[in-house]
């Protein structure tokens, strides 16, 4: 039986509208009352999941947890107390965002309490607005939050080939971060050997359970790596098509329609879905 479910947020466990659908709940319930952990693993900060933690009813719960910032930080959900913190190195993350600036994209700079953000158009504002506080920025560089804890940098357009190309050209820098892409907009950047993957694994060890027996639902490119760590890697049917043949199953549903909850259905409470 699969102890341990790490789920993506958004497009994944979300709808579009931003909330879970009642599918998912019901499903999470059940899975929960047996015992089985669910863990959401998202690219947001572990304040920015509180909303759906209510939803599915593990907020601030002892023995619950939250894999964030693309694995950079694991939380117990019970006063968010932060159990393993990996972040970028301040001056790997002020390269970035130099760099950023340069190459003309909108640049995401994530401390643990607040997204800074730099040339954010009104498309940017409006998805954000839903996910993350977050504060605008013009600034030189990064030198008004030396000190303070970066677990991630990300740039953001809608035009997906020019972020490969800026990945493709970034040499050695590339050689010190995880890099990832998600939500079809982003380009994220972690610290080296950090993604949702290590954060399922660190976790799975620290509770006992062998990595055979967790699951991972996700829908792209930053849910990869837990994907292919977990004992059964999950993709919705709206995954990222370049990479479904990377997962074991995809399943029917969509985000929209309770794709988590079908994973759970078949997979944990042994429904038929057929």
């Amino acid at each position: 039986m699969y102890k341990l479910i790490t789920c993506d947020l958004d497009e994944t466990l979300l709808s579009d509208n931003t909330h879970v659908c009642e599918r998912n709940k019901e499903a999470i319930k059940k899975a929960t009352d047996l015992g089985v952990k669910f863990v959401p693993a998202t690219g947001r900060g572990y304040d920015a999941v509180s909303g759906t933690l209510k939803e599915i009813g593990l907020y601030n719960k002892e023995n619950e947890y939250v894999i964030s910032f693309n694995g950079a930080c694991v939380t117990e959900n019970k006063s968010n107390q932060v159990l393993r913190f990996d972040g970028l190195n301040y001056d790997i993350a002020n390269e970035l965002y130099k760099m950023g600036k340069e190459k003309d994209v909108c640049i995401h700079v994530y401390t643990k309490d607040i997204v800074y953000v730099y040339n954010m158009n009104d498309d940017e504002r409006k998805y954000m607005e839903k996910r993350h506080r977050f504060e605008e920025i013009d600034k030189a560089d990064l030198s008004f939050i030396k000190g303070q804890d970066i677990p991630k940098v990300l740039y953001e357009s809608t035009n997906q080939e020019y972020l490969r190309d800026i990945a493709k050209e970034m040499g050695e820098l590339a050689n010190k971060l995880d890099v990832s892409y998600s939500s079809n907009r982003y380009l994220e950047f972690n610290s080296q050997g950090i993604n949702k993957g290590v954060g399922l694994l660190w976790l799975a060890n620290k509770l006992g359970i062998k990595p055979e027996e967790t699951m991972a639902l996700g829908d792209n490119f930053n849910d990869l790596s837990m994907i292919k760590a977990a004992g059964l890697g999950v993709g919705m049917a709206n995954t990222n098509p370049d990479m479904k043949d990377q997962c074991n199953i995809i399943t029917k549903a969509d985000n929209n329609q309770g794709g988590v909850a079908e994973a759970i259905e078949r997979f944990v409470l042994n429904e038929d879905n057929n």
